[in-house]
């Protein structure tokens, strides 16, 4: 299918390219949720020793000793928290220095995971894939990660790649994890009430927004549109990527009322795309006037 002009969204590097090439932005606020989880799990995760099995005489185990902590890997792992989310250059650099000295080091993961991110805002794709499968062999539930990758798959989709189809599977996979995961989530202690709602609202719309782009490379268009309603019903910034590609989906479906709604949507948010939803709109109108619509 033919290219369509990028859109901004969050920040001006976010550019988005849609329909049978790349199509890809970065979930900003997703990126910020990480960085506080990664704030606290260090406590709740990676130094909380594993409880021990009960001996069989029934007797009470003894306490396992915590791991020593090691200034010099805490040191290492300050310099890589002290990189600003935003300085993916200098992220990406303390990053690795950490992993090097610390392969199996107790933040591995969450250093891992922060990577997938810094990576994918330098367009660094075969390392953000490759760090970021290492953080979820660590940590399967890295919610973070997991909807980041399902996102970016079908957003990257080629036809030609013979593996297109398994890379489809995977996307899917992990999106619906991530929405299994998201309503019980812990909330991190450094975030109000607010903040973490707004996170998790992200979060969730992100996967669905993964989804439907699944959906729509499948060309189950119904399925494609449901997820689309969701990623843009509560949302405060709905990409309008959402909306534009919802519409197409539509008009497959033949429910062209509903489609040229959905591209006056898009068609309002500014940015790249805003004057193809605008044209979007009146051609969905003539095309509503010469053709049957589908019965709702």
């Amino acid at each position: 299918m033919k290219m369509i002009s990028a859109s901004i969204r969050n920040t001006a590097q976010m550019a988005i390219i849609l329909l049978g090439s790349v199509l890809i932005c970065a979930p900003e606020s997703l990126a910020q949720y990480q960085q506080q989880q990664q704030q606290q799990q260090p406590q709740q995760q990676q130094g909380q020793p594993s409880k021990p099995a009960a001996p069989a005489n029934g007797e009470k185990p003894a306490a396992e000793a915590p791991k020593p902590v090691d200034p010099a890997e805490e040191s290492a792992y300050k310099a890589f928290t002290d990189a600003k989310p935003d300085d993916a250059d200098k992220r990406i650099q303390a990053g690795e220095a950490y992993l090097q000295k610390y392969p199996s080091g107790r933040y591995a993961e969450l250093v891992y995971s922060q990577l997938t991110h810094a990576e994918y805002a330098k367009q660094d794709m075969p390392k953000m894939y490759a760090d970021a499968d290492k953080a979820l062999a660590l940590n399967p539930d890295d919610v973070t990660v997991l909807t980041l990758v399902g996102w970016v798959i079908p957003h990257s989709y080629d036809p030609n790649d013979i593996e297109a189809d398994r890379k489809l599977d995977k996307a899917e996979q992990y999106e619906k994890h991530a929405l299994t995961l998201l309503p019980t989530l812990p909330k991190p202690p450094n975030m109000t009430d607010e903040q973490f709602a707004k996170a998790k609202a992200q979060a969730e719309s992100e996967a669905h927004s993964g989804l439907g782009l699944v959906y729509f490379r499948r060309q189950k268009f119904a399925e494609a549109v449901e997820e689309f309603k969701k990623s843009t019903a509560d949302s405060e910034t709905p990409d309008p990527t959402d909306y534009f590609v919802m519409g197409v989906c539509l008009t497959r479906l033949s429910r062209f009322t509903d489609a040229i709604d959905s591209f006056q949507k898009c068609a309002q948010i500014p940015g790249g795309l805003q004057d193809r939803c605008k044209q979007m709109v009146e051609q969905t109108k003539k095309q509503a006037s010469t053709e049957l619509s589908a019965p709702k």
